[in-house]
């Protein structure tokens, strides 16, 4: 057996156990009922430029049953339903969803409620509200809720739902194998008095939620993850382009962010294809096979999320077994093309140089004739 088919294998045989691993963990994880709460809310939405799935999500009624005030934090005024309040806000800081919250929490009242901040691309439902609030409410410093495209058409889009829902990096499969600091987005997040404060010192960083994550971490305070997923439903998708930048600019954050764990993406998030290509390239039928028992490995996982993600309306398993493999290759490029970009990172126009942490250093484009 030759050097190369031998290293194959023991690659596959660490992929498929970490696959394993997660399948078992989220075999023994049961659905719960959303914690009832009716505890005073404050629903943070900010946003620079809604489109108009995100103009119809801002105007979606909330059924809480507790008080709850909605607040839209945006530099212009969009249209928005008459219980909905919008506070404008333009904020300097070069993370200007933070700005936007860091603001919106220093003039707007907040005790004796619990925060919630939500991306306007999310669906806000009741549940929702409750499954984020219940954890802060009962002492967690932090809830997150696991981001779930909806409305998936075209295969770009069945490819970023296949990454986020039925892959390994999938939040839930993510939040099952943490060890250490807890796997956080930003999309939907409750945030405790601790966690306001640690935020205020983010405004500069890119990838805020997983600074955030880490620092409670260190001061050992509770991240829960919520029961009801942030439900984002996705717009059509007719190029690879946006997709492609968007999880290239993922990698960046976590090569800031997490550099010990950037090089686990190939080797444990999207090694199937890579090992199915060597398995071709050697003629070797002991890696093919190692390589199918991964595939298998990770079908059944993809199985299981799509079970735990029912309520989403997503019951065709066979759909789910090809979208984790639009999902890996997804991912894949993106991590290859982020290996020329590191250090830097383009984000709402700007470049950035990036420093560990996720901190962002402007860098002038207007003095070089750069990009900006």
């Amino acid at each position: 057996m030759s050097p190369w088919v031998m290293l194959g294998l023991g690659w596959a045989t660490m992929a498929t156990g970490f696959s394993a691993v997660a399948l078992g963990r989220l075999l023994r994880t049961r659905r719960a009922p959303v914690a009832s709460t009716r505890v005073p809310v404050l629903l943070l939405r900010p946003v620079d430029a809604p489109t108009a799935r995100e103009l119809e999500n801002l105007a979606r009624p909330v059924d809480y049953a507790g008080a709850l005030e909605q607040v839209v934090v945006s530099p212009f005024r969009p249209p928005l339903a008459p219980e909905v309040r919008w506070l404008p806000s333009d904020p300097p800081t070069p993370n200007r969803k933070v700005g936007h919250l860091l603001y919106a929490l220093e003039v707007l009242p907040t005790q004796g409620r619990v925060v919630l901040a939500v991306d306007a691309d999310v669906e806000v439902t009741g549940a929702l509200v409750e499954s984020l609030a219940a954890p802060v409410a009962a002492g967690a410093a932090l809830s997150t809720a696991a981001p779930t495209p909806v409305g998936v058409r075209g295969v770009v889009a069945w490819a970023v739902a296949g990454l986020l829902r039925h892959s390994h990096h999938s939040f839930r499969a993510l939040h099952a194998m943490s060890a250490g600091a807890k796997a956080v987005c930003g999309k939907a997040l409750g945030l405790s008095p601790v966690a306001v404060e640690e935020l205020r010192g983010l405004g500069d960083h890119i990838g805020e939620d997983l600074e955030l994550a880490k620092r409670l971490h260190a001061r050992g305070a509770e991240v829960a993850l919520a029961e009801e997923p942030a439900r984002v439903p996705l717009e059509p998708m007719h190029s690879w382009r946006p997709a492609l930048e968007r999880f290239t600019r993922w990698m960046q954050v976590l090569a800031s962010h997490r550099p010990g764990l950037y090089p686990t993406v190939p080797l444990l998030f999207t090694p199937t294809l890579p090992l199915g290509a060597l398995a071709l390239v050697l003629g070797s039928w002991e890696l093919g096979m190692a390589t199918g028992i991964l595939g298998g490995v990770r079908t059944l996982l993809s199985w299981r999320l799509t079970a735990l993600t029912r309520s989403e309306g997503s019951r065709d398993f066979a759909t789910a077994t090809g979208a984790w493999l639009l999902g890996e290759a997804l991912l894949l490029a993106a991590f290859l093309r982020s290996l020329g970009q590191a250090g830097t990172v383009t984000w709402r126009g700007r470049t950035y140089a990036l420093e560990p942490g996720g901190r962002m250093t402007p860098v002038w484009p207007e003095l070089s004739g750069g990009p900006g």
